[in-house]
């Protein structure tokens, strides 16, 4: 099996889109690696995982499902024979029958994490200053104020809905541990990646490294395509 045989399916968190991936789209389509962002709703994680369904069956061949942050969750709970292995960046990886809100609170908070609230259409947005703070604190300036002009809230129903046998159960997982992430502290990360039995990549980034620090997150998925080889 080739690099080009295989495809790379990025599903992007909470308060982002497919957008977030560029850079490591361009950087993966410059070594001849193939690379889709699957666009989530983010109405509820049923609708979610039903999107990411959608994507793979575009995709012909075997693939290499990546999520960041909240779409830890989503790629756990999608099942498809495509699939070879799961990287997780700073990622939520509940088990079954927790929610990710459980695993996104078990921790005390970063000082700097914003603090979250639904609206009356039970949508989750995050405060502007946040992504300068917490959401990308690595990133120029200019790109943090366009991320806070593009956000997409999460809903409700996308946290609070436990979910069921994940698939990194059986699948080769790796973990990329953001060690200055101010959204999911490392600890919380440490203690998901270690209960996955994941590969682990520490570095020191904020919680988007696929926008603040590509570089790290195409090793990993690099890696990642090799083992899958």
């Amino acid at each position: 099996m080739r690099f080009e045989d295989i495809t790379v399916v990025l599903v992007h968190g909470a308060w982002a889109d497919g957008s977030s991936w560029g850079s490591v789209i361009a950087s993966l389509k410059g070594q001849g690696i193939k690379a889709v962002a699957a666009p989530l709703p983010l109405t509820s994680l049923a609708d979610d995982v039903a999107a990411v369904g959608r994507t793979l069956a575009r995709v012909d061949g075997p693939v290499v499902l990546a999520g960041h942050a909240y779409a830890g969750a989503v790629i756990g709970e999608t099942q498809s024979d495509k699939v070879r292995s799961l990287i997780y960046v700073a990622a939520l990886a509940p088990v079954e029958g927790e929610t990710v809100a459980d695993v996104f609170y078990r921790a005390e908070p970063h000082p700097k994490a914003p603090k979250l609230a639904p609206d009356e259409d039970s949508l989750i947005w995050l405060p502007e200053d946040a992504f300068a703070n917490a959401f990308a604190q690595n990133a120029p300036p200019e790109t943090q104020v366009v991320l806070a002009a593009v956000q997409r809230p999460i809903a409700v129903p996308c946290i609070t809905v436990p979910v069921g046998t994940p698939s990194w159960r059986s699948l080769p997982s790796w973990y990329l541990l953001a060690e200055d992430d101010r959204m999911i502290v490392a600890g919380t990360q440490r203690f998901m990646a270690d209960r996955m039995k994941a590969r682990v990549r520490a570095h020191p980034v904020d919680h988007t490294p696929s926008i603040s620090a590509p570089g790290v997150v195409v090793d990993m998925i690099i890696e990642a395509i090799r083992e899958a080889r």
